[in-house]
């Protein structure tokens, strides 16, 4: 090359020649480098050499003993001089406090005292020494291990043998394999010399070939490691004469596989015992060695070959003979030869400059296969864009900055050893521009040609110099964003294009122009951005792309050449990864087919290849995985351990091997155990699958003996544990009982910690088989800790400082645990202060999403504005209901600023708030922010559902139960269903609502002798619940008459009689009155009928005008009949309708009693089934009555209602109103109260106040005289709250003329009780600043004083009008405002008068009243009310 010529002239020309030189060759060549030897220099700048730096020693490994010193030699050349470190595992040692480690003055590291112990081992492991020149950078050298001989332990000892006179001997002196060369044998307590009938093997046997007389005594080996020696038992040794009987030919010592590196010594053993005492030969691959021809090779005593200086060629498979005449047997064994790392090709010193591109060059071998990593200054190398790897092993450097300048070392490594080579980078200054014009920037740089892997630029000369014949140009490029610069220089002086390669396709690259001339560099142009187009033209993926292992660490794939290859396929590149690691390796390959060595064994790999073409890379093939093949286990299993169960057996515990050591699936494992006297005489035994123990029984008692495990694969055994020992009991201890209590107990508290020890219990004839400590915080119960028999002490760790702890320590075994013993202590005060605690979340909030869910926000102020977490901070959330009051918080954690709360309860009120916690940091709990959950409808029946008879009424019955126990909100009513037929549909079951939370409900006129079945489902906001079960109860016998065969109704309990004598349980009439008593009452009752008629009917047709006539049509057409138990469609006669003035119902919000339990259902009269009493009616009404059976009509509801709303100054607690009908889509439910009201109290309030007192009613004979009328009409007044006023509807009509029901009322009474006087006008107090504008209709008294049942409120079903009348009636159900809260409304339906179950007055004034136009708006409300009512039902 040219620069190299350049450089070579520096030395003798001058510098202006030497600038010259070395601008044209670096112009000329576009060379990426300067390799060692000269470095290019400027003439006003000192020259920049490579400096000399390298190791002169590098540290070997060692092998040292515990307690001895140990120096790793370190010594590196510099100027100048170096400062040396040490590194051990990677980590540099802090060497100036160290006071076992020092650092000598030629950089040596110097141990005094080596430390190694079980469980210490701070000494042992892999040193590098590391060497460092501030200016120039850092090198490393090649890693050495230093292993520490463990403690002395024979695992064989020699053994008491015989040996024939000229036959060979073994003696057995098996230790630690690192302990090997500090074992020496005795005879007789003497040193015992070795020669060449006298040998010690590699493992420290002793073999004795030739045997004399001379070779009898004792004998035992020595183990000097440190320490006081350690002896092995002493063996005898005898020598025997020619025996009578000729032994059989049989080894004593077989060789076995081994592994060596190359340039060691091997010895392969073979020693072989019989008469006549056989020779020893051995082949090699089915030749025979010629051991005495051979320099190298030796035959030892008793026939055992050592190969000296071990080479490549030496590894094989060697067959041991033995043939002594007689018989002849044979052992084989494999040598495998290892080599170390050795560089075929070194990296060389470069010199370059930025922006350039230079390859490190590093070729090496080994056996195994060596890897190779690049380290600079020190650091690893990792592979990227600019550091790669090509070509396996070299290292490039793309686009060089002056950051990369250093010292760049190639380490390769394998199993046997590593090694390390460097070389020095100098990043070279451009030489300053000498005295001249320096060119402009280069015009119009423009990419003349983009393609997807190059782009050509093109640009005019300088303006400087139009011709630009004699400049040349450099190009200066790099991906948009990175700060590493690429060049590239034109190939000759003029030429204005260049193109640049091995770009990446859609990628933006940013492009300057550079001109230089003799005197240097000039102005670089503008930067120009191009982006290279998307790749098109690339090969396909390569098919059939195919792996198999071919060895347990090495993996051949093998591919095709792609379909599409879009041109000539250059090479391929190989890519394979470990599964579950994500760490991907390459390859370059140029032909189909690749092994991959030096994998793991038994381990999963991934392969995929990508072809590359002159565009670049192409479609990446599937991956295909693949495993390599199963060893035997490198490493033994784990923590074996033994339980000596009696005195005849013990049992073995183990772990698996590592996962990374066991090299397949593990098989089984198995267990050799001897006695530990009688070296020789092993027992195996195999345990298959996956079992981690074995009981070893039929041992012999108080014997000790020596364990060991190996685990299998199938392709045999790994290596096998350490011997572990455990003696057998000499007598079976006694387990039939639990271990007494351990004869002590210390503690002694720390910070965090409390050291326990103890002594065992003091009987020493129970087994014990561990011990149990327990410990905790004011009790030992928290938690638990069992360790094992032998242990005396234990130190309980993670405790809380200054605290109180219980401790207490039971022995158990397999019968259970013994008593315990106690001990307390308090740990010591933590001196280091808290940390002080974050700030709690703040602006928590709850949002309701359903019945069971509400999500949790809050905000931490510790966080940016932006709340984005970047830490490892969570949040705890935690919340409870206070319904029971002592339910305990639930929590939960929280990476972000939310969480959703799962699984709570419906209509349930919750309180939440919040803590962060980072690190051993927290914050208090946040403010509490509440949520109450939505309903959900019942999700449980009403439970305890009862019914019973009402006792003096067999046709009427009670019902009680409780609300479901999942009510899931509140509960707005039930619905009570009844029926004979228990399988009947349950849309053909009987309907009776109840509204608000009641608990219990009447209902009356049931079929005596009946069964019924009854269910009950309760209602919320968000609808019905399920039903319960069905309870059934069968009503009583008839226990009562009224008169032939006749009944009369029960009257409302809220009625206390003005009379005495006989209460009959039904209310019937006295029978003891004579015939003549009754024709009275029969003529009065005509007559006054009669002349209330024409009363009526004179003030009706004053009265009645267009406009009172168009507003009783709107009052009526709220009212309707809804029909569940009869069909009957017959028109009746119309009812009396009465109207007033300025009759106005005051509504109230509550009752006395704002939680009424009782109700009961009417059957109230339809207003069109009260008509005129007269011989001609009688069948009539008997058969209307009969077909209305069970029909309850809501105008009589309202009707009924109205004039109960109209008395003076009376007030109703909404929670006993009967709902009235209305005109809506919604269910409605009739609230059952009593539509005849006398002097009565609130219905439903059980604190009710009667106006009479029950122990003084008024006599039957007695007169009311005027004066009595008014003083019961007064005390309605004057009684507050004593009856129920129901709102007839929610629409508000007819207000000025209605019904004074509240004068007509009093007025019956009055006039009912009355025997003679029933012609005067009863009264009734409006207001008091009101005149009196009612009247009442005078009755006739019944034949016969009526007793009355003082019982629940309940409503009389049908009046009576005659003895011989049996009037039937049934309980019906009826609609009303299932689930809605209605405020008491004033009465807007033109109502009748109170019927009075006393009289029949109103049916005999019927008469009078004008019957077409009633019957006609009548059966207009019916219609509208059969609508109605098919729209509740549906």
């Amino acid at each position: 090359m040219a620069a190299e010529r350049g450089a070579r002239r520096l030395l003798s020309t001058s510098s202006f020649w030497l600038c010259c030189l070395l601008l044209l060759g670096r112009r000329a060549s576009g060379a990426a480098a300067t390799r060692s030897g000269s470095p290019p220099q400027s003439p006003e700048s000192s020259i920049r050499t490579f400096t000399p730096f390298y190791f002169l020693v590098e540290p070997v490994d060692t092998l040292s003993v515990r307690g001895s010193s140990v120096i790793l030699n370190c010594s590196a050349y510099s100027e100048p001089s170096p400062k040396i470190e040490w590194k051990k595992d990677g980590t540099f040692l802090n060497l100036v406090s160290d006071d076992r480690r020092q650092l000598l003055s030629d950089g040596s590291l110097f141990i005094s005292s080596v430390v190694h112990s079980k469980h210490n081992k701070p000494d042992e492991g892999y040193y590098q020494c590391v060497a460092t020149v501030d200016s120039l950078g850092t090198i490393v050298s090649r890693t050495a291990k230093l292993t520490i001989a463990g403690l002395p332990r024979f695992s064989s000892q020699p053994e008491p043998s015989s040996v024939y006179a000229g036959n060979s001997a073994i003696l057995n002196c098996e230790v630690n394999a690192d302990l090997v060369p500090f074992v020496r044998w005795e005879q007789n307590r003497q040193p015992l010399l070795l020669d060449d009938r006298v040998i010690k093997l590699p493992s420290g046997t002793l073999v004795i070939s030739n045997a004399t007389e001379g070779d009898e005594g004792l004998y035992r080996c020595i183990v000097e490691g440190g320490g006081p020696p350690k002896y092995s038992d002493e063996a005898e040794l005898k020598v025997l004469p020619d025996p009578e009987v000729v032994p059989n030919l049989v080894f004593l010592k077989q060789p076995s596989s081994l592994v060596r590196v190359i340039g060691q010594s091997a010895v392969l053993p073979c020693v072989a015992s019989g008469l006549p005492t056989p020779t020893i030969r051995w082949m090699k691959n089915e030749e025979a060695l010629d051991v005495e021809s051979s320099e190298r090779l030796v035959l030892l005593a008793g026939g055992s070959l050592e190969i000296s200086d071990v080479t490549e060629d030496d590894a094989g498979t060697y067959f041991c003979i033995a043939d002594n005449g007689n018989e002849t047997i044979e052992a084989q064994a494999e040598l495998t030869v290892q080599v170390q790392p050795e560089f075929l090709k070194q990296p060389t010193n470069i010199y370059a400059h930025e922006s350039m591109d230079i390859i490190f060059e590093c070729e090496v071998t080994g056996k195994p296969t060596p890897t190779v990593k690049w380290v600079k200054n020190g650091d690893m190398v990792i592979p990227s864009d600019y550091f790669k790897i090509v070509k396996e092993h070299n290292l490039q450097v793309l686009g060089l900055v002056k950051s990369d300048e250093g010292f760049y070392q190639c380490i390769a490594e394998n199993d046997v050893g590593n090694a390390q080579a460097g070389a020095q980078l100098i990043i070279l200054e451009h030489a300053p521009a000498t005295t001249g014009p320096l060119p402009s920037a280069p015009r119009d740089v423009v990419a003349s040609l983009v393609s997807t892997r190059f782009i050509k630029l093109t640009w005019r000369t300088p303006a400087s110099d139009p011709h630009g014949d004699n400049l040349t140009y450099s190009v200066f490029y790099t991906k948009e964003g990175i700060a590493r610069e690429r060049v590239e220089n034109t190939s000759r002086p003029g030429e204005m294009q260049v193109t640049i390669q091995n770009l990446m396709p859609a990628t933006v690259y940013i492009f300057r122009v550079m001109a230089q001339n003799k005197h240097g560099s000039g102005e670089s142009s503008a930067p120009l951005r191009v982006e290279t187009q998307p790749e098109v033209q690339l090969p396909g993926p390569a098919p059939n792309i195919r792996a198999y292992a071919t060895s347990p660490t090495s993996i051949t794939v093998t591919w095709e050449t792609p379909l599409s290859g879009n041109g000539e396929i250059q090479n391929y590149k190989l890519y394979y990864m470990e599964k579950g690691t994500d760490k991907e390796q390459d390859v370059d390959v140029s032909s189909h087919s690749h092994t991959i060595s030096g994998l793991k064994k038994y381990t999963e790999y991934s392969f995929r290849v990508v072809a590359y073409n002159k565009h670049g890379p192409g479609v990446s093939t599937q991956d295909v995985a693949v495993r390599t093949f199963s060893d035997v286990p490198s490493a033994a299993p784990q923590n074996l351990s033994l339980e000596v169960r009696n005195s005849k057996s013990i049992v073995i515990h183990w772990q698996p091997p590592p996962p990374a050591t066991q090299n397949g699936q593990i098989t089984g494992y198995k267990i050799r155990y001897r006695k530990a006297s009688r070296k020789s005489d092993v027992t195996e035994t195999l345990v298959t699958g996956t079992q981690l123990s074995q009981l070893i029984e039929g041992l012999d008692r108080g014997t000790e003996y020596n364990f060991r495990v190996a685990a299998l694969t199938i392709n045999g055994t790994g290596p096998a544990t350490d011997w572990l020992s455990a003696e057998t009991f000499e007598s079976d201890l006694d387990e039939t009982r639990v271990p007494e209590v351990p004869s002590s107990l210390h503690v002694r508290p720390l910070v965090t910690s409390i050291v326990v020890s103890w002594t065992p219990p003091e009987n020493q004839n129970i087994v014990v088989r561990g011990y149990a400590i327990g410990y905790g915080i004011g009790s030992p119960h928290a938690q638990t800790i069992k360790v094992d028999y032998k242990q005396r002490y234990y130190t309980i760790e993670n405790l809380d400082p200054s605290s109180h702890y219980v401790i207490t320590l039971k022995a158990f075994n397999n019968v259970g645990e013994g008593i315990p013993l106690y001990e307390s202590a308090v740990t010591r005060p933590h001196t280091v202060p808290d940390p002080t605690p974050m700030m709690p979340p703040v602006g928590v909030q709850a949002s309701i999403l359903s019945h069971d869910t509400i999500r949790i926000t809050w905000a931490d102020n510790s966080l940016p504005k932006h709340q984005k977490i970047t830490d490892s901070r969570y949040y705890t959330v935690r919340w409870k209901t206070n319904i029971p009051a002592n339910t305990k918080y639930k929590n939960a954690n929280a990476t972000t600023l939310s969480y959703l709360v799962t699984g709570l309860k419906p209509n349930t009120l919750y309180e939440f708030s919040v803590m962060v916690t980072k690190g051993r940091r927290s914050s208090t709990w946040s403010m509490t922010a509440h949520g109450t959950t939505f309903e959900l409808v019942p999700t449980s029946p009403p439970k305890d559902v009862t019914v019973v008879s009402k006792e003096g009424k067999p046709r009427t019955i009670i019902v009680n139960w409780q609300p479901p126990s999942e009510a899931n909100g509140k509960i707005t009513g039930y619905i009570i269903y009844y029926s004979t037929d228990v399988n009947a549909e349950i849309h053909d079951w009987v309907i009776e609502p109840v509204v608000g939370n009641r608990l219990t409900h009447q209902i009356q006129e049931l079929t005596l002798d009946t069964p019924y079945y009854f269910k009950i489902q309760a209602r919320n906001s968000k609808g019905m619940g399920p039903m319960s079960e069905a309870v059934q109860f069968r009503t009583p016998k008839a226990s009562g008459s009224a008169g032939k065969g006749s009944r009369l109704p029960d009257l409302g309990s809220e009625y206390k009689p003005p009379m005495s004598g006989s209460n009959s349980p039904h209310g019937s009439p006295t029978s003891s009155l004579d015939s003549n008593m009754l024709l009275v009452i029969i003529v009065s009752v005509g007559v006054i009928t009669i002349v209330v008629v024409v009363i009526i009917a004179i003030f009706c047709t004053r009265r009645t005008t267009s406009h009172q006539k168009k507003k009783r049509a709107a009052c009526k057409s709220v009212n309707g009949s809804h029909k569940y138990k009869g069909n009957s469609k017959d028109v009746k006669p119309p009812d009396l309708w009465i109207h007033h003035e300025r009759l106005e119902l005051k509504p109230i919000d509550k009752s006395p009693d704002p939680n009424p339990i009782m109700t009961d259902t009417p059957i109230p009269r339809n207003s069109q089934d009260i008509t005129p009493v007269d011989n001609s009616m009688d069948s009539n009404i008997h058969q209307r009555r009969n077909s209305y059976r069970g029909h309850e009509s809501e105008d009589s509801m309202s009707t009924l209602a109205g004039r109960r709303g109209m008395r003076p100054k009376m007030m109703m607690p909404f929670d006993t109103q009967p709902p009235q009908p209305v005109i809506s889509a919604h269910p409605i439910h009739s609230l059952d109260n009593p539509h005849h009201h006398f002097h009565s109290s609130s219905l439903a309030s059980p604190a009710r106040s009667h106006l009479y007192h029950p122990g003084s009613p008024w006599p039957i004979g007695t007169s009311m005289s005027l004066s009595d009328r008014a003083n019961s009409t007064e005390s309605v007044r004057n009684t507050p709250s004593t009856d129920t006023m129901p709102a007839s509807s929610s629409q508000t009509c007819c207000t000025d003329h209605q019904d004074p029901e509240g004068a007509t009322s009093s007025s019956y009474l009055a006039s009912s009780q009355e025997e003679d006087s029933g012609q005067s006008l009863p009264t009734a107090h409006v207001r008091p600043s009101h005149p009196l504008k009612s009247f009442a209709v005078p009755a006739v008294p019944p034949p016969g004083p009526p007793t009355y049942d003082p019982a629940l409120p309940s409503t009389p079903l049908l009046s009576q009008q005659a003895l011989n009348h049996h009037i039937h009636s049934v309980k019906t159900a009826s609609i009303g405002t299932l689930g809605r809260s209605r405020p008491p409304m004033p009465v807007v339906v033109p109502s009748a008068p109170e019927v009075q179950e006393t009289t029949r007055m109103l049916e005999d004034s019927e008469s009078s009243y004008e019957p077409d136009e009633l019957t006609k708006e009548m059966a207009h409300l019916e219609g509208l009310m059969k609508d109605l009512n098919a729209i509740t039902t549906a």
